[in-house]
């Protein structure tokens, strides 16, 4: 089932001020993968990963992709770092009335067990702010994403079309 951002009302709930319980510390260990068209860090799968290109001096960019847990527990995306930005944040994105808004997911984004969640444009994704340098259309950008209980995988990002709604063909999209 992949879980999408139908629903406004689910995503309306993610941005309530309601604290959850803080994460448990990690003690899975780091993976990491080179030139692979998916990859895997515990029972986490990633795959589909990609980035715009961006203007010379846009502060900001989005990271997408597929998670799937084939695990037979939930985890949760926890937090994402890029050399390329100062900040890196996971959003949502969702209708509130007449008005689309942003926001970040501070408690980070559950990956039901057995299900698939999808980072892409106009829903889920991560935000890099404070972008270092330009993201070159054909060139790739590194993010490490932490799960709670997965750990933590460096994953390779190819930079598409500035209007990109998906990887380009032929463009390796795995870790390293």
């Amino acid at each position: 089932m992949i879980r999408t951002l139908a629903c406004a009302a689910i995503l309306a709930a993610a941005f309530a001020a309601q604290p959850l319980p803080a994460f448990a510390q990690s003690t899975a260990p780091t993976a990491t993968q080179h030139d692979a068209a998916s990859v895997a860090v515990g029972s986490i799968a990633i795959s589909g990963a990609f980035t715009r290109a961006t203007l010379p001096n846009a502060p900001v960019a989005g990271g997408f992709f597929t998670l799937t847990n084939t695990g037979s527990q939930d985890d949760r995306l926890v937090s994402a770092s890029a050399d390329f930005a100062d900040v890196a944040q996971i959003h949502a994105m969702a209708m509130q009335g007449d008005v689309m808004k942003m926001g970040q997911l501070k408690d980070g984004l559950v990956i039901p067990a057995g299900e698939t969640v999808t980072l892409a444009p106009g829903g889920y994704h991560l935000m890099f702010m404070g972008l270092k340098h330009p993201l070159v259309e054909g060139e790739t950008v590194a993010v490490t994403l932490t799960f709670e209980k997965a750990g933590s995988v460096t994953l390779d990002l190819p930079i598409g079309d500035p209007a990109a709604d998906a990887p380009m063909a032929g463009m390796d999209h795995g870790g390293h």
